[in-house]
């Protein structure tokens, strides 16, 4: 559990595997995903993600750079295993209240 916990902790990891987990995405469509992240933050983020593996960065050679960011293969099984935790928030939002949302 710790593993994958060090793997997704923080506050945006989450939200990135989230997203991700719907497909190949852009970086700026990625940060007008996650209201109030940082840039730098969300690089951050993003490296991290790709040097535990759970992440894939493609860069195509046009101009201007196209850089978009997938999950890999192990990625995709960490989101399917943090479906249930998604789905358990999403049940108890009301009860919850937004602000732990």
């Amino acid at each position: 559990m710790s593993v994958a916990i060090d793997v997704v902790g923080g506050k945006w990891k989450l939200h990135l595997m989230w997203i991700l987990g719907e497909g190949p995405r852009r970086f700026g469509q990625i940060r007008r995903n996650l209201t109030g992240v940082s840039e730098k933050v969300l690089t951050e983020n993003l490296r991290q993600l790709e040097t535990s593996g759970v992440v894939h960065r493609e860069v195509y050679p046009e101009i201007p750079p196209r850089v978009e960011y997938s999950l890999t293969p192990l990625g995709e099984d960490l989101a399917r295993a943090l479906r249930p935790l998604e789905e358990w928030g999403d049940r108890h939002r009301d009860r919850l209240g937004r602000a732990a949302c």
